[in-house]
Protein backbone atom coordinates (compact mmCIF):
# COMPACT_ATOMS: atom_id res chain seq x y z
CA UNK A 1 0.00 0.00 0.00
CA UNK A 2 3.28 2.56 0.47
CA UNK A 3 4.28 1.79 -2.87
CA UNK A 4 1.21 2.46 -4.02
CA UNK A 5 0.14 5.73 -2.00
CA UNK A 6 3.27 6.82 -3.21
CA UNK A 7 3.00 6.45 -6.67
CA UNK A 8 -0.03 8.54 -6.08
CA UNK A 9 1.87 11.15 -4.73
CA UNK A 10 4.75 11.32 -6.89
CA UNK A 11 2.35 12.43 -9.92
CA UNK A 12 -0.15 14.66 -7.23
CA UNK A 13 4.10 16.43 -7.06
CA UNK A 14 5.26 15.41 -10.17
CA UNK A 15 8.63 13.57 -9.32
CA UNK A 16 10.61 11.70 -11.33
CA UNK A 17 10.58 8.55 -9.25
CA UNK A 18 9.92 6.77 -5.24
CA UNK A 19 12.65 7.38 -3.10
CA UNK A 20 12.70 4.52 -0.27
CA UNK A 21 15.05 3.89 2.63
CA UNK A 22 14.91 0.13 2.61
CA UNK A 23 17.81 -1.73 2.89
CA UNK A 24 18.56 -5.64 2.76
CA UNK A 25 17.63 -7.85 5.44
CA UNK A 26 17.30 -4.90 8.19
CA UNK A 27 13.85 -6.36 8.35
CA UNK A 28 12.80 -9.51 8.15
CA UNK A 29 10.25 -9.18 5.06
CA UNK A 30 13.24 -6.91 3.24
CA UNK A 31 14.41 -9.92 1.49
CA UNK A 32 15.64 -9.44 -2.49
CA UNK A 33 12.62 -11.03 -3.72
CA UNK A 34 10.19 -9.52 -1.46
CA UNK A 35 11.57 -6.23 -2.92
CA UNK A 36 10.93 -7.34 -6.37
CA UNK A 37 7.30 -8.39 -5.48
CA UNK A 38 6.96 -4.31 -3.73
CA UNK A 39 8.19 -3.21 -7.03
CA UNK A 40 5.06 -4.62 -8.89
CA UNK A 41 2.70 -2.01 -7.02
CA UNK A 42 4.85 0.35 -9.08
CA UNK A 43 3.95 0.75 -12.47
CA UNK A 44 4.59 4.69 -13.61
CA UNK A 45 8.05 5.51 -11.65
CA UNK A 46 11.25 3.89 -10.78
CA UNK A 47 11.51 2.99 -6.95
CA UNK A 48 15.28 4.33 -5.92
CA UNK A 49 16.72 2.28 -3.20
CA UNK A 50 19.87 4.34 -2.35
CA UNK A 51 20.51 2.53 1.22
CA UNK A 52 19.94 -1.16 -0.27
CA UNK A 53 23.47 -2.39 1.11
CA UNK A 54 23.93 -0.40 3.83
CA UNK A 55 24.01 -1.62 7.84
CA UNK A 56 21.80 0.25 10.16
CA UNK A 57 24.54 1.80 11.54
CA UNK A 58 25.22 3.74 8.51
CA UNK A 59 21.95 4.26 7.95
CA UNK A 60 21.52 6.17 11.18
CA UNK A 61 24.77 8.28 10.44
CA UNK A 62 23.18 9.47 7.61
CA UNK A 63 19.73 10.17 8.62
CA UNK A 64 21.73 12.25 11.43
CA UNK A 65 24.10 14.20 8.97
CA UNK A 66 20.93 15.08 6.69
CA UNK A 67 18.32 15.73 9.85
CA UNK A 68 15.92 12.73 9.60
CA UNK A 69 16.82 10.40 12.06
CA UNK A 70 14.38 11.77 15.19
CA UNK A 71 11.72 11.49 12.87
CA UNK A 72 12.60 8.00 11.61
CA UNK A 73 12.73 6.71 15.09
CA UNK A 74 9.17 7.97 15.44
CA UNK A 75 6.56 5.11 15.92
CA UNK A 76 4.31 4.51 12.95
CA UNK A 77 0.60 5.48 13.70
CA UNK A 78 -2.53 4.66 11.82
CA UNK A 79 -1.43 1.12 10.49
CA UNK A 80 -2.30 -1.73 13.05
CA UNK A 81 -1.45 -5.00 10.60
CA UNK A 82 1.49 -6.70 10.94
CA UNK A 83 2.61 -10.05 10.82
CA UNK A 84 3.89 -12.17 13.75
CA UNK A 85 6.32 -14.14 10.95
CA UNK A 86 6.61 -11.80 8.03
CA UNK A 87 7.45 -13.44 4.69
CA UNK A 88 10.56 -13.72 3.46
CA UNK A 89 10.16 -15.27 -0.15
CA UNK A 90 6.82 -13.34 -1.23
CA UNK A 91 5.01 -14.84 -4.12
CA UNK A 92 3.47 -12.71 -6.58
CA UNK A 93 0.81 -14.87 -6.87
CA UNK A 94 -0.44 -15.03 -3.57
CA UNK A 95 -0.33 -11.48 -2.82
CA UNK A 96 -2.87 -10.72 -5.86
CA UNK A 97 -5.29 -13.10 -4.75
CA UNK A 98 -4.96 -11.79 -1.29
CA UNK A 99 -5.33 -8.38 -2.96
CA UNK A 100 -8.63 -9.28 -4.68
CA UNK A 101 -10.37 -9.18 -0.97
CA UNK A 102 -9.18 -5.45 -0.95
CA UNK A 103 -10.53 -2.45 -2.52
CA UNK A 104 -7.16 -0.60 -2.93
CA UNK A 105 -8.37 2.27 -4.95
CA UNK A 106 -10.34 3.10 -2.03
CA UNK A 107 -7.56 2.52 0.35
CA UNK A 108 -5.10 4.97 -1.84
CA UNK A 109 -7.47 7.55 -2.02
CA UNK A 110 -8.23 7.86 1.41
CA UNK A 111 -4.57 8.26 2.41
CA UNK A 112 -4.07 10.09 -0.16
CA UNK A 113 -6.97 12.47 1.09
CA UNK A 114 -6.05 12.47 4.94
CA UNK A 115 -2.11 13.24 4.12
CA UNK A 116 -0.13 15.45 6.43
CA UNK A 117 2.57 17.55 4.75
CA UNK A 118 5.83 17.98 6.92
CA UNK A 119 8.68 20.31 6.04
CA UNK A 120 12.22 18.81 6.94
Amino acid sequence: MMYRIAEKVAGIVRAEGIVTGEAIGEQASQTLRNLRVLNSAVAKYPVHRPLLGFDKTETEQIARRIGTYEVSIQKARGCTAFARKPATMAKPHEVAEAEKMLDIGEMVERSVKSLKIVNL
